[in-house]
C-alpha cells in the first residue's frame, strides 16, 4: 500500500479511488492512511450493525491528528461531501430551520471511503432512519461515564458496575465500551417503544439516583466545577439531536506508540481488571480475529429491553398525593396502561372543600385533568375557569365514592358524564397551550346526550390556569351515536355460542404480541386472575395460512419460520386460518428452559447447520393464547378466559408444540410451583382482558423470581481509585451437592462504604497463600489475595451458568461465620 499514487480498489462491489496511502495520520505510532483503511475493513462486520441506517457525523483530520505538543484541529462534517462516490447511501434529515444530507455507514465500502478522506471518528445518534426516511424511536440507551479531574478509568469502571446493577433490575442488560478517550460508554438495547425524550428522562433519573447514593464518586450535572474527583454520568447522549462515537470507531487522539485508540466493546470481566486500559487498533483487530466481540448479540430481536420502568409514568405526582391504604381511589403501582380503544373522557362532580367538576381527557395512557368550578359550559361562546391538576389513571374514569375527609381531595365524587372524546388539536409548549376536542357523552349525562365541542386555552406561563369555552361551531347531533355509558370497559362478546361478534379475515401481516407489565406479587389483588408460567425464551406469533403454510414471527417481526423448522408441526395440530401466541424455548438435559441453548439456535442461518443442530437441541413452542381461528374469526376482543378455552379445545399437544396449564389458584402456590419447575416466574393475566396487540398492559403482569445464593468468600481482588484501600471485588465459592467447594465467580457491586472497610478488615485476618479451590480461572487469579473460607455471605443473582458461575451477582450481606 505504500505509494503516493492513486489506485482504484473494489470494496463490496463498489469502486473506490484511494490516494496517499502512506500518509501518516497518527505520528505517535506512525499509523498511515492505508493502515486506517485496512483497520476499517477488518472491523466492518462488527462495526456496521451499530452505524447502519443512522446519520453519520464525521470528525475529519485530512492532515492527520498531529502530536500532543502540536495537535491538528479537526472539523465536524454533517453534510455529505460533494466529492462522495455516487454509491454512498445517504438520507436527508430535516431540522427546525435547515436540513442536512448525511451519509449512512451501511457497508464496508463506506468505511473505506471514510478512511480515504481522513474521517477517523464516526458519531451516530441512538436512533435509526425508517424505510421511509423518518427518524424512528431510539433502539438503545447510552450512558457516557466521563472522569473528571482526579478520577481515573478504574473509577469509571466502578460507576459502570453501579449503573449495570440498576439497568439489570430494569431488564436492560448492558455492554461496556471503553471510549478510546478517557471514559466508558454503556449500551443497553431498547425495543423502540419510547421517544428520545422519554429515554433521556429515565437516563437522567438513573444518573441522579446514583449521584444521591454515591455523592463522593458520581455527579450528574455538567458543570465542570462539580466534577473534581468524580465521574460524570452524561445522560444527555440520549437526546434526539446528540450523537455518540460509534463502537469500533477510531479516536482522533495521538494514541499509544502501538496505534490509535478505539471505542472498544469490552466484557464485564475485563472491567474488573485493576489495570484496565483503553485498547488500540491492533489489539481490537486481534480480538476480532479471535472472535471476541462483546456487542455481537447486542440487539437480538427478542432480547431487547421489554420496558423501561416509569419511562412513560405520568402518575408519579398522583401517587405521591395518595395513600392506597386510606383512599378508595384507584392507585395503580405500575406505569400508565396502554389501550387500543377510542380515547375516553369523564366529568366528575366533586364535593370537596368547594364544589367543582373534574374534567378529564385521555391522552398517552392517562387522564389529563382540569378542575372546573362551575362545570363545562353548555352554551356556545360561554367560557369558564379551568385549573389544571395532576394526571389521573385511566381507572379513575369509573370512580365514584367518598374520599376520606383528611385525605387529599376529601369529599364525595360522582360521575356527571362520561363517554368518548375526539381530540382535534392538542398544542402544549412552554408558556402556552390549546386543546380543542369533542365530547360524546352518555344519553342521560350532564352534557344532554349530544356531542359538544370545547376549547381549552392556557392563560398563564406556569400552565395552571386555563379557560374552557364551548365553541360556536358545534358538531351535528347525529354524531352522538358514538356515545357509550361505559367507555372505559372493553367490548364483550354478544352471545354465548362461541362466535365472535365480529369476524375478520386472516391477519396479514401477523400482529405483534401483547406485552406484560413488570410487577410484584402484591399487584395481583382480588379474583379473576389466571396464573401461568413465565418461560425463558423467544416470544413468537405463529400463523397457519389457508394453504397450510406455517409462518412464525418474533415479537419484532423477525421471521423464525426457517430458524426453527421443527415448529412446522403446528400445522398438524390446528386448522388453517389459526393464529396463536406463545414462547419458543430450548430445554436442557433436566427438561428446564435454557436461554443460552436457545440463543445458540437463534443465531444459525445455514440450512444444514440448522437441521443438524435441531436434532441435538430441539425447541418447543409453549402456546398460551389464540388470536384468530377459521371458525371464530378475530378473537382479540374476547376475554382471555374464553380465548384459553378455545385454544385448549383447538390445539392438540405434539412433540414440539404444547399448551401448558396454569400453575395454581393463588400467587403463593403458583410461585412455589414455578420455583420447582425452575422457570423464570409467573405471568398473571386478568381473565376478562382483551388482547391488545403490540401494546403493554397491566392486564398482564409478569412476576420474576429474585434468586439468592449462599456463598463463602475465598479471596479478593485489589481495588483502584475510591476502592484502593478496600477491594475491587470479592471472589466467591459455593458448595455443590456433594459438599465440595468450587469457584462461583466474583461480586463487585452492592457494597456500602462501611461494608467495604469492614469486610477488608475481617478478610485481612484470614489471608492465606494459596487458593482454597482449584477451579479459579486464570483471568481471575493473578492479582487475587486468598483467604480461608470462613466468612459466609448472601448475594442476589440472575442465574447460574453451565460451569456453575453466578450471573450478575450483587452483594446482599454477610451471613454467619463457618466453623473451622
Amino acid at each position: 500500500m505504500a505509494s503516493n499514487r492513486q489506485q482504484t480498489v473494489t470494496v463490496g462491489g463498489h469502486k473506490l479511488r484511494l490516494s496517499n496511502l502512506d500518509k501518516v495520520l497518527f505520528p505517535a505510532s506512525g499509523t498511515t492512511k492505508g493502515e486506517v483503511v485496512h483497520y476499517f475493513q477488518t472491523v466492518a462486520d462488527a462495526m456496521l450493525p451499530h452505524t447502519r441506517n443512522r446519520p453519520a457525523t464525521r470528525k475529519r483530520w485530512p492532515d492527520g491528528v498531529g502530536t500532543e505538543a502540536k495537535p491538528n484541529e479537526p472539523f465536524f462534517r454533517k453534510n455529505l461531501e460533494d466529492s462522495a462516490p455516487a454509491w454512498v447511501p445517504r438520507q436527508e434529515l430535516e431540522h427546525s430551520d435547515h436540513s442536512n444530507t448525511y451519509p449512512l455507514a451501511n457497508e464496508p465500502a463506506v468505511l473505506a471511503w471514510f478512511g480515504q478522506v481522513g474521517a477517523l471518528e464516526v458519531h451516530v445518534p441512538q436512533w435509526r432512519f425508517s424505510k421511509d426516511g423518518e427518524p424512528r424511536n431510539p433502539d438503545r440507551l447510552v450512558l457516557d461515564l466521563d472522569p473528571g479531574p482526579g478520577a481515573e478509568l478504574a473509577d469509571c469502571a466502578q460507576v459502570a458496575r453501579w449503573c449495570r446493577e440498576i439497568l439489570d433490575e430494569m431488564n436492560l442488560p448492558s455492554v461496556p465500551v471503553t471510549s478510546g478517550s478517557k471514559g466508558i460508554h454503556l449500551y443497553a438495547a431498547l425495543n423502540g417503544s419510547y421517544t428520545s425524550e422519554q429515554v433521556s428522562q429515565v437516563a437522567h433519573e438513573l444518573a441522579k439516583a446514583l449521584e444521591a447514593d454515591h455523592p463522593d464518586e458520581v455527579v450528574s450535572d455538567m458543570k465542570k466545577s462539580l466534577r473534581q474527583g468524580k465521574v460524570l454520568i452524561d445522560w444527555s447522549q440520549n437526546n434526539r439531536n446528540k450523537t455518540t462515537i460509534a463502537p469500533y470507531s477510531l479516536r482522533g487522539r495521538p494514541g499509544s506508540a502501538e496505534g490509535p485508540y478505539v471505542a472498544a466493546p469490552r466484557t464485564w470481566e475485563e472491567l474488573e481488571d485493576p489495570k484496565l486500559e483503553q485498547l488500540d487498533m491492533h489489539q481490537v483487530m486481534a480480538r476480532i480475529a479471535e472472535g471476541t466481540d462483546p456487542l455481537a448479540d447486542f440487539t437480538p430481536d427478542d432480547a431487547a429491553g421489554d420496558a423501561l420502568p416509569d419511562m412513560k409514568d405520568a402518575l408519579s405526582t398522583y401517587r405521591s398525593m395518595r395513600d392506597a391504604a386510606k383512599t378508595p381511589e384507584p392507585v395503580p403501582s405500575g406505569s400508565p396502561a396502554s389501550r387500543t380503544e377510542d380515547p375516553i373522557f369523564v366529568v366528575q362532580e366533586h364535593h370537596a372543600s368547594a364544589l367543582h367538576y373534574d374534567t378529564r381527557l385521555e391522552r398517552d395512557g392517562v387522564l389529563v385533568s382540569w378542575a372546573v368550578p362551575k362545570g363545562p359550559p353548555l352554551e356556545t361562546g360561554q367560557q369558564r375557569l379551568a385549573v389544571m391538576t395532576e394526571d389521573h389513571p385511566i381507572e379513575y374514569a369509573e370512580f365514584e365514592g367518598t374520599i376520606p375527609k383528611d385525605e387529599y381531595g376529601g369529599g364525595e365524587v360522582t360521575i356527571w358524564d362520561t363517554g368518548t372524546v375526539e381530540i382535534e388539536k392538542w398544542e402544549q409548549a412552554e408558556g402556552s397551550g390549546k386543546v380543542v376536542f369533542v365530547l360524546h357523552g352518555a344519553p342521560d349525562g350532564g352534557l344532554g346526550g349530544v356531542p359538544r365541542r370545547y376549547a381549552l386555552v392556557q392563560t398563564d406561563e406556569a400552565g395552571k390556569n386555563w379557560l374552557i369555552r364551548m365553541t360556536k361551531d358545534q358538531p351535528k347531533a347525529q354524531k352522538s351515536s358514538k356515545t357509550t355509558s361505559t367507555p372505559a370497559k372493553s367490548t364483550k362478546r354478544s352471545d354465548k355460542s362461541g362466535a365472535s361478534s365480529k369476524t375478520s379475515e386472516f391477519p396479514d401481516p401477523l400482529p405483534s404480541p401483547m406485552l406484560a407489565s413488570p410487577g410484584k406479587p402484591t399487584d395481583i389483588r382480588g379474583k379473576g386472575w389466571v396464573l401461568e408460567g413465565k418461560w425463558d425464551g423467544f416470544r413468537a406469533i405463529a400463523g397457519v395460512h389457508a394453504d397450510s403454510r406455517v409462518e412464525i414471527r418474533s415479537r419484532n417481526g423477525k421471521d423464525f419460520t426457517q430458524t426453527f423448522p421443527e415448529l412446522a408441526e403446528i400445522a398438524d395440530l390446528v386448522p388453517p386460518g389459526t393464529v396463536v401466541d406463545g414462547e419458543i424455548v430450548a430445554l436442557n438435559s433436566g427438561s428446564r428452559p435454557d436461554f443460552g441453548l436457545l440463543q445458540g439456535r437463534g443465531k444459525l442461518t445455514k440450512t444444514r447447520e440448522i437441521e443438524q443442530t435441531a436434532k441435538k437441541i430441539p425447541v418447543h413452542l409453549m402456546l398460551f393464547d389464540v388470536l384468530h381461528t377459521p371458525e371464530h374469526g378475530d378473537l382479540t376482543r374476547e376475554p382471555y378466559a374464553r380465548r384459553r378455552e378455545i385454544l385448549e379445545e383447538l390445539a392438540g399437544s405434539g412433540k414440539h408444540v404444547q399448551v401448558p396449564g396454569d400453575l395454581g389458584d393463588s400467587v403463593e402456590e403458583a410461585m412455589e410451583v414455578s420455583l420447582e419447575l425452575k422457570i423464570e416466574g409467573l405471568v398473571a393475566k386478568r381473565a376478562d382482558s382483551p388482547y391488545r396487540a403490540g401494546r403493554r398492559s397491566e392486564d398482564w403482569v409478569k412476576l420474576k423470581h429474585e434468586s439468592h445464593a449462599d456463598v463463602v468468600i475465598i479471596g479478593w481482588r485489589q481495588g483502584n481509585g475510591g476502592r484502593a484501600k478496600t477491594f475491587g471485588s470479592l471472589l466467591l465459592g459455593m458448595t455443590d451437592d456433594a459438599g465440595e467447594l468450587h469457584y462461583a465467580g466474583r461480586v463487585g457491586t452492592g457494597f456500602s462504604d462501611v461494608e467495604l472497610t469492614d469486610l477488608r478488615a475481617q478478610l485481612e485476618k484470614l489471608v492465606r497463600k494459596t487458593a482454597p479451590v482449584d477451579d479459579v480461572p486464570a483471568e481471575d487469579s493473578p492479582d487475587a489475595t486468598w483467604v480461608t473460607p470462613k466468612l459466609s455471605a448472601e448475594v442476589r443473582h440472575s442465574g447460574v451458568t453451565r460451569d456453575n458461575r453466578l450471573r450478575h451477582p450483587t452483594w446482599r450481606g454477610v451471613r454467619v461465620k463457618n466453623g473451622p
